[in-house]
């Protein structure tokens, strides 16, 4: 058997800094890619008709079909869905996917709200033949996998940030084109990024039924989407209300981040996270500690980031006291709730790339 090595692929979670549940309502996100990611060595097996997947921090050998024909809700260890997500559309749009072996590695938290199952979905759209797609495209075959791995459908937010990071800048995406424009991020701002112990997933959490929720609000108003809804059509619909703020806090936060104007970033992130909290009715009682925490311990503002029900908490504090606040952050949540969270200064790097 050869086993040369082929090519090596990494592509970064991200942090959504602003914008959440507005992707898959054609409006707008403004996340970064981080210094988190998942990387795939893709090796060679000319003596086989299928892909083997492992991972060093996975259970199991991964076995798909190279033609596609593997249904990926049936593969265990579950991981591996997303290994038979990418053949299957990749096949589907007409790409040749040969033998091979995969060995994955990741540093982006499972179930942190960091787009772990994204970063391992691009990964692997650009190791197993994807690398000849613009990013968008890819972007768009890596979320289509990651459909089928999952059975959620999602937007394409995680799979841009991943494939269009720029080192220093937030990315603001426009989800309805999915144009994507740098933020950049002054060095006198620090983001900073927290878990509050409670793991989250979206298989069997209540994201699908927020999707619904929003595509019946805006069939029942006659727009394509909630992109399109004013404030005055939605006040009396708290999911969309949600959205229609959002939408404008991102591009109010986008406006105010090159400056590093915490004053204003601080209550945003404050104003979002009330919104995700009342009006969407994603938080739990650790995310809504750890806001609070963060910011008494200095932090200018915080909001959950991701879809919510767990996971991590971004914030934003000036960056001389960025360790400070995330030490006092530690202490005073451990003695509220008993749990360690776990906290790191994030930093925006580049998208997805090969690394051999």
């Amino acid at each position: 058997m050869n086993t040369s090595l082929l090519r090596s692929v990494t592509a970064p979670g991200r942090v959504n800094l602003m914008g959440d549940h507005t992707d898959y309502n054609d409006g707008f996100v403004l996340p970064l890619a981080i210094d988190r990611a998942c990387t795939v060595r893709v090796t060679d097996a000319t003596n086989r008709d299928e892909v083997r997947a492992s991972s060093a921090q996975l259970d199991g050998l991964v076995r798909v079909a190279v033609d596609g024909t593997t249904t990926p809700s049936t593969v265990e260890p579950a991981w591996g869905r997303f290994v038979a997500g990418v053949v299957r559309v990749l096949v589907d749009r007409g790409a040749s996917v040969g033998p091979a072996d995969l060995h994955v590695d990741t540093t982006v938290p499972v179930g942190s709200g960091l787009s772990s199952s994204s970063a391992l979905a691009v990964a692997l759209t650009l190791a197993l033949g994807g690398d000849g797609l613009d990013r968008t495209d890819a972007a768009r075959v890596a979320s289509a996998a990651e459909t089928l791995a999952t059975g959620v459908p999602g937007g394409l937010m995680d799979q841009l940030a991943s494939l269009f990071g720029r080192t220093g800048h937030a990315l603001l995406i426009d989800c309805r084109d999915a144009s994507v424009t740098p933020v950049a991020i002054p060095t006198s701002v620090a983001v900073l990024v927290v878990h509050c112990g409670v793991p989250r997933t979206l298989v069997g959490s209540e994201y699908a039924s927020r999707r619904a929720e929003c595509e019946a609000v805006a069939s029942a108003l006659g727009l394509a989407a909630l992109r399109d809804a004013t404030a005055d059509q939605v006040l009396e619909f708290p999911r969309a209300r949600h959205v229609v703020a959002e939408n404008a806090r991102v591009l109010a936060t986008a406006a105010a981040l090159p400056r590093g104007d915490l004053s204003v970033l601080g209550p945003l992130l404050l104003e979002s996270h009330a919104s995700l909290r009342d009006d969407f009715g994603v938080s739990t009682p650790e995310l809504d500690t750890l806001v609070d925490v963060l910011v008494t311990s200095g932090a200018a503002g915080a909001r959950l980031t991701g879809a919510g029900f767990g996971g991590c908490v971004v914030a934003l504090a000036q960056r001389n006291h960025a360790d400070d606040v995330l030490a006092k952050t530690t202490l005073r949540y451990r003695a509220a709730t008993g749990i360690d969270p776990m906290g790191f200064v994030a930093r925006a790097v580049d998208g997805a790339r090969r690394v051999d």
